[in-house]
């Protein structure tokens, strides 16, 4: 009988023949903490007098409080500091970018068996690797032994076919599985996503399939490694690093899910829970206060390049704020090369250092009492933002561009065609608004520069 890919990963990294529903203990090859979760988990370990790392790659992010707006999270930066200097631990500082996007760029790869103290460390699944969240203490003890213990999970294979519609987006069909499955309706089971449309799909698209199993109650979310995977970590220069890896054919799932992605149109969750997702046919009338385009799903070049084609030339609503962030330093380095920061400024945004920024309300953007943001982030629980009184919507980075300009939850199918515009061939485009023509998602993937990793510890 044949493996999904999660089994294959966990039999490879336990050395036996591991099944859904076995234990196993696997060895770690990434171990991951943030700045809102390492503290904790670094006390844990010196509590324990084992302040160590062996995982091959232990690594702590200065991201969610990046830089720190207060003493008290200046501490904690410093004792996580103070850990990598005395332990060998990676250190990826402020400014260098949130955990998960640091993480696909530099440090796993397929195969892999990825921790992080952070429930968005799925994101690395799209490139092959058992990538998941787990408490604080539990990374630490990955992290300091090198190895850890799962129940290998059940999995449902998600086969997406067809094309997206012009304006639809990845993020898309991800809130509209969500809004299917249920915030549990896929709780400890991997996610496989697989079929003709993400065979064709970005490296950067995959990646915000994988980041948001997790809402879905989703252990992990795993994609194949194939030749877009290879092409990804070649740009990175981790060529090396490339291996093919794919479900068995004869896999046994518990359940097959089956979607049409051409049918798919844009999606908009409305607060407070990421499963309370609604076509965009359903926001007419939603007034926005604030806008942000960025976060660990929607941070990173490719998004911005989508953000930046829709604003280019354009201004945010009078009574709006937008608010731009990209995921990592590289990414923030590309979007200077390619002249997306002007076009975000000269639309009246507020750019933001690489990190997490608004999304987890620790600083820059907590929403005010009633108000109303629009986000290309992963959750919009009440509060998420720093206000339980404010409002949170989640949808793609377009949506969220073109809405900046309306003021209100608006369609991007309005304003994206791919290859003629809306007026048809021949025509000229409805004077009030400009029709963009978009390159398919493949094609949008940036060269990254080779970036030196740091030496394995």
């Amino acid at each position: 009988m044949g493996k999904t890919l999660a089994e294959k990963i966990l039999s490879a990294k336990c050395g036996e023949d591991a099944r859904a529903g076995d234990i196993v203990v696997a060895q770690v090859d990434v171990a991951a903490f943030q700045d809102g979760t390492g503290p904790l988990g670094v006390r844990q370990l010196q509590k324990m007098n084992l302040e160590k790392v062996k995982a091959p790659y232990s690594i702590l992010f200065i991201d969610h409080a990046a830089p720190s707006p207060r003493k008290e999270l200046s501490n904690d930066h410093i004792l996580l500091r103070t850990f990598a200097q005395k332990t060998g631990a990676i250190l990826s500082d402020v400014g260098d970018g949130v955990i998960h996007q640091r993480l696909v760029e530099d440090f796993a790869k397929p195969g892999d068996v990825v921790i992080g103290a952070d429930s968005h460390s799925c994101t690395s699944g799209a490139l092959g690797a058992f990538a998941t969240g787990m408490g604080s203490t539990d990374v630490a003890i990955g992290m300091a032994m090198g190895k850890t213990w799962f129940k290998v999970p059940e999995t449902f294979r998600v086969e997406a076919t067809g094309t997206f519609q012009p304006g639809v987006f990845s993020k898309d069909l991800i809130l509209y599985l969500i809004g299917m499955l249920g915030a549990d309706g896929a709780t400890y089971k991997a996610l496989e996503f697989g079929g003709p449309t993400i065979d064709t799909m970005s490296m950067e698209s995959r990646f915000t399939l994988s980041n948001m199993a997790v809402e879905a109650g989703a252990k992990t979310g795993l994609i194949a490694s194939d030749k877009i995977t290879k092409a990804y970590l070649q740009s990175r220069g981790r060529l090396k690093e490339w291996r093919p890896l794919t479900p068995d054919k004869d896999a046994q799932y518990e359940r097959v899910i089956k979607i049409d992605a051409g049918k798919i149109v844009p999606q908009v969750a409305f607060p407070h829970t990421v499963d309370n997702t609604k076509p965009i046919d359903q926001t007419k009338g939603i007034k926005i206060d604030q806008v942000f385009i960025g976060t660990c799903t929607n941070g990173r070049i490719e998004d911005l390049k989508i953000a930046a084609k829709i604003l280019k030339g354009k201004k945010r609503a009078p009574h709006s704020r937008l608010i731009v962030c990209p995921a990592s330093r590289d990414v923030y380095l590309d979007a200077i090369k390619l002249g997306l920061l002007e076009i975000f400024v000269r639309a009246g945004a507020s750019i933001m250092g690489p990190g997490c920024g608004a999304c987890v309300g620790v600083h820059e953007g907590i929403l005010g009492d009633k108000e109303v943001c629009l986000s290309s982030a992963n959750r919009n629980f009440k509060g998420r933002m720093g206000n339980p009184e404010g409002f949170i919507y989640l949808a793609s980075p377009a949506t969220c561009a073109y809405s900046a300009i309306t003021g209100e939850i608006s369609d991007p199918r309005k304003i994206i065609v791919r290859g003629q515009n809306k007026a048809g061939k021949g025509k000229s485009p409805d004077k009030k608004v400009r029709m963009l023509k978009f390159s398919s998602a493949s094609k949008m993937r940036e060269n990254f520069a080779k970036a030196k990793r740091p030496k394995k510890k």
